[in-house]
């Protein structure tokens, strides 16, 4: 075996990816509302950065009522004449107001208005105040309940452990602890019962069926026929066996109907009614109308709200004087250089997305023209070669981003998927065939509704051959379509 060192050279390609291609890249993927705080995060921390405002010039005075701030922007002239004071006073004035500024401790901002309000202060008096959990909201009201300290405890150990649906998800037993005397299991019980009497009616259930017949016991109505309708039949009601619970009960199938209908304004969930919401909010990105006199459609970005950014002509100015001392003048190079970049990053985000939606109006034309039906299929290549970028700068481009149009708010990714050929070779995207399987559904007769293969027969017809009945489940599942039996309607 014989041991050594030798040099050996090889040729590769590896990518490596430079800071401002990653901050371009970013600075794509975010939507409006995330570009917004991002823009301002930059504003906060970058001081050569400022955004620049709308010029007015009914705010511009009269040339002779200059800001003595901009008397260093004149041209210098000197006078013919012997008076020449005021000239030189302004050649001194330009350097002091360099030594003046080095001296200061604090960050050059435009100059602003006393009368000009606090966008920062506004933004937080203008936000809502966090919502109450379930569980704080329970435990106020537990508060004030009047019980033993036995039964107080117990009943507080009980909310710690109702899920954000208003139930209670593990059984009694398991709450009680031998080795501590804290309460009992009758403790528990009894607790129970109180704190199924607390709001949102119907908290504390322990299954579908205690949750249903809590409400109608705490409602002004008379229920009993529904509470007997729940309590004895449930399993027959949701396997929907009318007809079998008509017979057991002696009733028609019009009054359980009627029963239902009432079932059917209790909340399953009640635990939702209080807490966080969730529902993140939704801005579009793109703007796409409709144009009556060209017989096409307009597309722009809705990016009114986004501030327009600039380098500070002053920090600009500094950063090329030779009287500042290098690590100021580094610092400032440093800031312009990551200002600049930002500005093009923002700028290219602008470019890119407009050039995707543009393109995909182009090729989803029928689909802004007459709905869901006529989506087509459409793959991120396609949209890419048109654009001349990568396919992960167009996918960059749409995550995350939203299309306003006379069809709604709908998500840019909506017009990206596969699709099939009908049988006299038009082309239909999935979310078209998923639209027309919900419509062949709606129109359905409820007393004999379709089963899948019928479904399959009736796409079929209409052109569209070429699925297997899976399929047609698979479809029916993701618009959470239950089966045949279930939509029957007696």
């Amino acid at each position: 075996m014989k041991f050594g060192m030798e040099a050996q050279m090889r040729i590769e390609q590896q990518m490596r990816l430079a800071p401002r291609m990653i901050q371009s890249m970013e600075i794509l993927q975010l939507p409006i509302l995330a570009l917004q705080e991002r823009i301002e995060q930059e504003l906060n921390s970058n001081p050569v950065l400022e955004m620049e405002e709308p010029s007015n010039p009914e705010d511009a005075g009269p040339a002779d009522q200059q800001s003595q701030d901009d008397i260093g922007e004149k041209d210098l002239v000197v006078d013919t004449d012997n008076n020449k004071v005021k000239d030189f006073e302004r050649l001194d004035g330009l350097d002091d107001d360099y030594d003046d500024y080095m001296g200061r401790g604090e960050v050059f901002r435009r100059r602003t208005s006393p009368d000009e309000p606090d966008k920062k202060l506004e933004a937080i008096n203008n936000t809502a105040a966090p919502p109450q959990s379930l569980h704080e909201h329970l435990t106020e009201q537990w508060q004030m309940v009047e019980a033993s300290d036995g039964v107080k405890k117990a009943g507080s150990t009980i909310i710690d452990y109702i899920d954000e649906r208003g139930y209670l998800t593990v059984r009694l037993e398991q709450l009680h602890n031998k080795d501590k005397a804290d309460f009992t299991i009758d403790d528990l019980k009894q607790a129970l019962q109180l704190v199924q009497k607390l709001e949102p009616p119907g908290v504390g259930a322990r299954d579908l069926r205690e949750c249903l017949l809590i409400q109608m016991a705490q409602s002004g109505e008379d229920m009993s026929f529904e509470q007997h309708l729940v309590s004895e039949h449930m399993d027959d009601l949701l396997e929907n066996r009318l007809p079998d619970i008509a017979r057991k009960m002696k009733c028609s199938v019009e009054e359980i109907n009627r029963a239902i209908e009432r079932i059917a304004k209790l909340d399953t969930s009640p635990g939702l009614q209080i807490g966080i919401d969730r529902n993140n909010p939704i801005t579009a990105d793109v703007i796409v109308e409709y144009l009556d006199d060209s017989d096409d459609y307009s597309v722009r970005l809705a990016d009114s709200d986004l501030p327009t950014l600039r380098v500070n002509n002053y920090y600009m100015k500094m950063a090329k004087d030779a009287k500042v001392n290098e690590k100021t003048k580094q610092f400032l190079q440093n800031n312009i250089r990551s200002a600049q970049w930002i500005i093009d990053a923002i700028e290219q985000r602008k470019n890119t997305l407009l050039k995707v939606a543009r393109s995909i109006v182009k090729y989803q034309r029928e689909f802004f023209d007459k709905g869901q039906l006529y989506l087509k299929p459409l793959p991120m290549s396609k949209i890419a070669d048109e654009v001349g970028v990568h396919l992960a700068t167009v996918s960059r481009a749409v995550a995350g981003k939203y299309v306003q149009c006379g069809w709604g708010i709908l998500p840019l990714r909506k017009f990206f998927s596969g699709g099939t050929e009908d049988t006299e070779g038009g082309e239909h995207s999935w979310e078209a065939i998923r639209a027309k399987l919900q419509q062949i559904i709606d129109a359905e007769d409820k007393c004999k509704p379709l089963s899948d293969d019928e479904i399959r027969k009736k796409l079929a017809e209409a052109g569209i051959s070429n699925l297997a009945r899976r399929t047609i489940a698979k479809y029916r599942k993701l618009l959470k379509i239950p089966t045949a039996r279930f939509r029957k309607k007696y």
